[in-house]
């Protein structure tokens, strides 16, 4: 066997030669592919992206290959002798050229769109530090970091308790159930320990409510049946009569309601509840109400929309934030913010004197942070939104949400322009995504030959460097194409999507 010494004396370890040798290896990759798409914006405009060599259909966006078929190009296996930098770098080759290039103008499909050169770098600090965000004695600044982030995060919502603040999750999800739990807890503390007990507790969310709800419920044993759903208005809010009187039916019935979640920002349509009608309820009947803006939420950069989107949002108990959705931050970040960070503390806390070690009667001396959340494992993401905050500027955040509603509004107008759109979303839009059917002369034909051909383009487009996603509508009308924007879109690729739709329809026969 090898000795790993040297006339007695232990070898360098050498890790930072090592990772510099990676590093630049794995540049030489990764700043062509983002150059790649930054390229491919200059042609975006034409409705089709520069085509690039590959296997099939490739543009900067994506090389796209059915699941079965990747599966024998990436021929992934696990080798028995190290593979070292040469088997690394042709890995990373892969990734890149089978993955979706985020970076590129014609990612319009989800709720999120690329990072930039700060979140970069706060990646690479969060793997150089590599360590966890769940006591204070291993993550001192990164645990001050949230801290800091997370009361001016509740600061900018309007809460204004000494006790406000918050705490990082992993994703908007988590957030929500890490509520609810807080909630019950919190509203019924012996549930802590006995668990639901002789309560038959029900929640309420909006009927276009994210589905993190009912997977919370189905998760801590209350069940999906016990949420339920609140009808919403032609804008897609929650009607406050409708959730009044659905609590008051909840009770005669015996059942314990105790939760309300209403939204900032829906996923399909965008809708934002009407958050002091709800709250009045939600105090005459004693309901936690929760504010999920994990989408929408991120209009509070900009005074404008704070306004005019979130008014009232400061009277909720707790509110989710997912900075990564719009503010370019790099996933995942996300926040559940409190007005009151002793309820969060008391419904969460579990003494463990092998972790936490910082026993204190003041919310704001916790700095084992584990302590406030369901996680022990805690990666400080935190860090992304700060550095980017740092790096920015606030008014870099209120001009991207301000420029992202322009750019959403520039879009719902070609639309309405042409002849062969019928459009969904209301003007002016409650957030940024734009819901629309392909109909050829303003002719809708609905059902299943609209869901096909809906279908039908969405995957047309991927091959012209546009990625955009539908959603099921009103049956008798079938599916929809929504197209999701950020402030970092330029109106060429506006102006090319609608133009590579219009010739992907004509091209399919629709």
């Amino acid at each position: 066997m090898a000795s790993s010494s040297t006339n007695g004396v232990e070898a360098p370890l050498n890790r930072a030669d090592e990772v510099k040798e990676l590093l630049e290896a794995v540049q030489e990759l990764i700043i062509p592919y983002i150059g790649s798409a930054d390229d491919d914006a200059k042609t975006k405009h034409t409705g089709h992206g520069l085509a690039l060599p590959g296997g099939g259909p490739r543009t900067a966006l994506v090389e796209h290959h059915p699941p079965k078929k990747l599966e024998g190009i990436l021929n992934l296996q696990v080798p028995e002798a190290r593979g070292g930098k040469d088997g690394l770098l042709e890995l990373v080759q892969k990734l890149l050229q089978y993955s979706v290039n985020t970076w590129d103008q014609g990612f319009m499909d989800k709720l999120y769109g690329s990072t930039n050169a700060v979140g970069l770098v706060s990646e690479l600090l969060l793997a150089t530090l590599n360590t966890n965000a769940h006591v204070y004695q291993v993550s001192p600044a990164l645990t001050l970091i949230e801290k800091y982030t997370t009361k001016f995060l509740a600061h900018l919502f309007g809460y204004t308790s000494s006790y406000c603040g918050g705490i990082s999750q992993p994703g908007g999800s988590a957030s929500n159930s890490t509520a609810i739990i807080i909630a019950r807890n919190t509203l019924y503390p012996s549930t802590k320990e006995t668990g639901n007990g002789p309560h038959r507790f029900t929640l309420f969310t909006s009927a276009h409510g994210h589905y993190s709800v009912e997977k919370a419920a189905q998760m801590f044993g209350l069940g999906s049946k016990n949420v339920i759903s609140v009808p919403v208005d032609a804008e897609g809010r929650m009607i406050p009569e409708e959730l009044e009187k659905l609590v008051k039916q909840s009770k005669e019935k015996g059942e314990t309601p105790f939760f309300v979640n209403a939204t900032a920002g829906t996923t399909v349509l965008g809708s934002f509840d009407p958050f002091p009608p709800l709250a009045a309820i939600c105090k005459t009947h004693r309901l936690w109400l929760h504010v999920d803006g994990s989408w929408g939420g991120s209009v509070v950069f900009n005074s404008t929309y704070r306004e005019t989107r979130l008014k009232g949002v400061e009277l909720a108990d707790s509110i989710a934030i997912t900075p990564h959705k719009m503010l370019g931050v790099p996933m995942t970040c996300s926040f559940l913010l409190g007005r009151d960070l002793r309820q969060f503390w008391s419904g969460m806390t579990l003494p463990a004197g092998y972790l936490f070690h910082n026993a204190s009667e003041s919310v704001d001396e916790i700095y084992d942070l584990a302590d406030l959340t369901p996680q022990c494992g805690r990666r400080a993401d935190s860090l992304k939104l700060f550095l980017s905050l740092s790096y920015y500027g606030t008014w870099h955040f209120s001009d991207l949400v301000a420029r992202a509603y322009e750019n959403a509004e520039y879009l719902l107008g070609l639309l309405k322009k042409r002849g062969d759109f019928v459009t969904i979303s209301p003007a002016p839009l409650p957030c940024l995504q734009v819901c629309f059917y392909w109909a050829r002369g303003g002719k809708l034909k609905g059902g299943k030959a609209n869901d096909k051909a809906t279908a039908d383009i969405a995957s047309e487009l991927i091959s012209r460097g546009f990625m955009i996603d539908f959603a099921p509508g009103e049956r008798e009308k079938g599916k929809f194409f929504r197209v999701v924007v950020n402030g970092n879109t330029r109106r060429g690729t506006l102006d090319g999507l609608v133009r590579a739709i219009e010739e992907a329809a004509r091209e399919l026969g629709y």
